[in-house]
């Protein structure tokens, strides 16, 4: 291993006895891009290593404690502050902490820390409860950095917070000593080998406590939203020692011990809400109406200044008027939430009345409408993102939170605002969680030059002297205190508190082996080393902000490289050339872990905060090393002839099949596509079986039917069902049958066997053939619908979204299979549910057309039990990514077959993804118009119009 040379050889190897060796990563690629968080910060690990268990972890500690080699704990690594990188051993999890379980009829939940916030919500929606902590990285956050962090957000404040949500935890200590708080053994055994430590902490909290001055300080930091520093309001909150720890480790950030389980009392989720804005002529207006609001029934009240509502005010489907606002408009975005709607509107009403006397520029009014209240929302969350899409390339985005006194918010705003100007950080602006006196303001910022830095730190300089000092607020109200505000915890708690906080960082880590320099540093210079260099790389990924969201939909995500290590890789490789530095084996190990195992999909735009598609990147390095081109154009040209090779090689797979068995055959071809780099294709048990005849009758002349033009993908002329599928009926033919039971006649465009809409070529780097495919496929509808005048179904969403994409031409209505059912057919069928229950896959493609839950409410109408599997966002086969690089399938299904294990089918809406969700579920998958026919009759008298 590489990290031999910087770590002790007898530390090493005993890690390599402990963990298997596809779990360590020291090599240059790997240690790169685990180097980068979603902070403004760099550190390369010289070890990484990916946990699946409590016991590793524990002989991990062990290990390190003994040789003093520092550790830091990495769940998603959406932190903001720095922590959650490392220069030393970065332990990251892996995916067995994924454990929940409710108790109580959801009034608790138990979560294990590798699971996502926004899929423990999930878990408890039917229940309309939720945890409390809600930060805007929910959709990524993980249970552990969201308590470790203390994490909070828009609604939960400082009563819904890890903190006051509490019920239990199970906590490694930094000797590796295990404590499950909600277990009587473990407790009474670490009572026992721990009682030196427990009476050291039972001391800290009567010290600590009988300091009337000290305790009135906690008390009145803890009022206000607070982050910075440890939770040392545990020690006047609680007596009993072992609770004093436990809230300790709350916002911890990884210094005091490793979080394996916590137990949340849940809090409710009202199903009722409705949301307003009320912008008003000024900040100090704006201001005093918090304190009105706040004793309201309101669930979140986001202020934005004028700064953020202009950043966009240019954005397609904002409201014109956010335009002609004036110069120091302030607004507040209010949300009230209650259990009915009787009691909603009596709310709204007592919201309205007690803020009535306050003078408005414009207000919308309160609205149940989703389209409304999204509308509203859509303008606070752009906000951060519309900074992040126009700053320079080569700078960073920076977000910084703090808590200013409730009744001083006002001053604080502009004196904020005042600051902005002298450092000329002109596009800044600010916003935040009005009812704690939370304010984020985000500013661009570049550090790749000594005046640039300077300028940060005298910036940083005022802030924290104008937040802590002259206003006694927090410097960090949630985004953790990380490396970013630890020379900063001792200016704002004092002297007093502070060496009260380092009595506890040594009583629990004494070697200081636990994520050193966050939280706590004696450099006092901490916060401007190791900055994140930002280098230009390509246009499509230059805004990228790092911040991680993109990654929990990323299917190869665990198995190489993430969108995000994807960007920050190709960005060092980029800034290593231009200064005359040798990638020769960076760029080796990218062309797979970045370029290969890539699928594409582009998933993680629709996740990304500035919209940035990776694949569109991964695309474009294709396309530079496309080399056959004649290839590709004489396929472009001869694309019947393809269809029919296809065909013939289906034909050979399922003879050798016929011949050489199941086991066989599947073992001789992994060895075929491992020898051929994956040009033989792996076959499997779920290989189709070839179209055996392409039936597509002609029309009649004196059909009186309406007509819907059937554009059959090529996979689906080529490929009939798996031998084994139960489903043996072509795709064609029973997507003819159901168009024709809803009473259509079905048309096929001329030469349909040479129509490709372009996604073969474009997936390979091939875009001129690619458009090319794509642009006689358009033409070839146009003149089959007739001048548009019919409605074309495309029986393959990734077929149909490549044809729609840009789409200019305006006459053409092209259809996928979920939004043709969806608008053309459920008037014209009854249909009679089936007792078995369905898995169903959305895939990449009906996710981007915007049909995801309308694919999930059609397969509702035809199975009384369906099963959406969570956490597998994209497939991973990725046209033909099953065949020539399968490892990516097989890893973004890896958890497909237990969660599908109580359905006997599956469906989908794309043949190739079909192929490795039967190999990796276990049961057949097939397209969805199979359960529609199946289970639907028409309707009586039922005319099409």
């Amino acid at each position: 291993m590489n990290a031999s040379a910087t770590l002790p050889g007898e530390f090493l190897a005993a890690v390599e006895r402990l963990i298997p060796s596809e779990r360590l990563f020291d090599d240059p690629l790997s240690t790169l891009a685990f180097g980068t968080d979603a902070s403004f910060y760099r550190l390369i690990p010289k070890l990484v290593v990916r946990v699946e268990s409590e016991a590793e972890v524990i002989d991990l500690l062990k290990l390190a404690q003994g040789a003093r080699i520092p550790v830091t704990f990495r769940a998603a690594g959406t932190s903001l502050s720095g922590q959650a990188i490392s220069d030393s051993v970065l332990i990251v999890l892996g995916d067995n902490w994924n454990g929940r379980e409710l108790r109580n009829g959801g009034e608790q939940i138990r979560l294990q820390p590798g699971v996502i916030g926004a899929n423990a919500n999930a878990i408890l929606a039917p229940l309309q409860r939720k945890i409390g902590p809600d930060p805007a990285s929910i959709n990524a956050a993980k249970i552990g950095g969201i308590l470790a962090n203390n994490s909070s957000g828009m609604c939960c404040g400082t009563a819904q917070n890890s903190y006051q949500t509490l019920a239990g935890l199970r906590l490694v200590l930094a000797d590796g000593t295990l404590v499950d708080n909600e277990d009587a053994a473990s407790v009474a055994a670490f009572r026992q080998s721990h009682s030196e430590l427990l009476d050291q902490l039972a001391d800290l909290g009567r010290a600590t406590r009988a300091n009337t001055a000290l305790a009135e300080k906690i008390r009145h930091k803890y009022r206000l939203k607070n982050t910075t520093g440890f939770s040392l309001n545990a020690l006047i909150d609680f007596d009993d020692p072992l609770d004093i720890l436990n809230h300790l480790m709350v916002g911890s950030e990884g210094t005091l011990g490793f979080i394996s389980a916590v137990t949340y009392h849940t809090v409710p989720d009202h199903p009722h809400k409705a949301s307003a804005l009320v912008v008003f002529p000024d900040v100090e207006t704006c201001c005093l109406a918090v304190p009105v609001l706040k004793q309201q029934p309101v669930s979140a009240v986001e202020l934005l200044d004028r700064r953020s509502l202009r950043s966009v005010e240019n954005k397609a489907g904002m409201p014109e008027w956010v335009k002609t606002l004036s110069a120091n408009a302030c607004a507040l975005l209010i949300e009230s939430r209650a259990a009915s709607q009787t009691l909603l509107y009596e709310q709204i009403n007592q919201i309205m009345t007690s803020i009535a006397h306050f003078p408005v520029e414009k207000q919308v009014d309160f609205s149940e409408d989703p389209a409304v209240y999204n509308q509203l929302w859509k303008i606070r969350k752009d906000t951060f993102p519309a900074v992040g899409a126009v700053r320079q390339t080569g700078t960073t985005v920076i977000i910084e939170d703090v808590t200013f006194p409730l009744e001083r918010l006002a001053e604080g705003v502009n004196r904020l605002i005042q600051l902005f100007d002298k450092h000329a950080y002109h596009e800044a602006i600010l916003f935040g969680h009005a009812l704690e006196g939370n304010l984020h303001f985000v500013f661009t910022q570049g550090f790749d030059d000594p005046q640039q830095v300077a300028r940060y730190e005298a910036f940083m300089q005022d802030v924290t002297q104008l937040v802590a000092v002259e206003f006694g607020g927090a410097l960090k109200a949630e985004h953790g205190t990380g490396r970013n505000m630890a020379p900063f915890v001792e200016l704002e708690w004092g002297p007093e508190a502070y060496e009260l906080m380092w009595r506890i960082k040594r009583l629990l880590d004494p070697k200081g082996i636990l994520n050193p320099d966050v939280v706590l540093s004696e450099d006092p210079q901490i916060h401007l080393k190791h900055l994140k260099p930002m280098p230009a790389a390509d246009e499509i990924v230059d805004k990228c902000i790092e911040c991680g969201f993109c990654e929990p939909v990323c299917p190869s995500n665990g198995l190489t490289l993430t969108p995000r290590q994807r960007i920050v890789v190709w960005r060092d490789i980029q800034a290593r050339k231009r200064a005359g530095i040798d990638t020769t084996e960076l760029e080796r190990l990218y062309a797979y872990h970045g370029i290969e195992t890539c699928a594409a999909t582009g998933l993680c735009a629709q996740r990304c905060p500035v919209g940035i598609n990776t694949g569109d990147l991964v695309r474009k390095l294709r396309e530079e090393q496309a080399g056959h081109i004649r290839a590709a154009n004489w396929l472009a040209d001869h694309f019947s002839t393809a269809v029919q090779g296809m065909r013939f090689m289906l034909h050979v797979a399922n003879g050798a099949h016929l011949m050489m068995g199941t086991r066989l055959l599947s073992k001789t071809s992994a060895a075929l596509a491992r020898a051929s780099q994956g040009r033989v294709p792996h076959w499997t048990p779920a290989m189709p079986q070839p179209l055996q005849r392409l039936h597509m009758p002609k029309p009649a002349d004196q059909d009186g039917r309406p007509r819907v033009v059937y554009l059959a993908a090529c996979v689906s002329r080529a490929m009939g069902p798996a031998a084994r599928d139960q489903e043996q009926e072509p795709l064609l033919d029973t997507t003819r049958a159901l168009l024709e039971k809803a009473g259509y006649q079905v048309v096929f465009p001329d030469d349909l066997n040479n129509l490709c809409c372009g996604q073969p070529f474009a997936s390979k780097g091939y875009a001129e053939q690619a458009e090319r495919k794509r642009q006689e496929t358009l033409d070839a509808l146009l003149k089959a619908s007739r001048g548009g005048l019919d409605p074309i179904y495309c029986d393959t969403s990734p077929c149909t979204l490549r044809l729609v994409q840009e789409l200019s031409e305006p006459r053409l209505q092209v259809y996928d299979p979920v939004r043709f059912i969806r608008t053309h057919l459920l008037d014209k069928l009854d249909f009679e549910p089936q007792d078995s229950p369905i898995a169903v896959h959305v895939t990449c493609s009906t996710q981007h057309l915007g049909e995801a839950q309308a694919l999930i409410d059609i397969a509702r109408r035809c199975a009384k039990q369906v099963v959406v599997p969570e956490d597998i966002h994209c497939c991973g086969f990725a046209g033909d990514k099953g065949f020539t690089t399968p490892e990516l399938n097989a890893h973004a299904l890896r958890s497909l077959k237990e969660a599908v294990q109580v359905c006997e089918e599956g469906i989908s809406t794309s043949r190739t993804c079909e192929i490795g969700l039967s190999q990796h579920g276990g049961i057949d998958y097939h397209g969805l118009v199979y359960l529609v026919n199946r289970n639907s009759r028409a309707r009586a008298a039922a005319a099409v119009s």
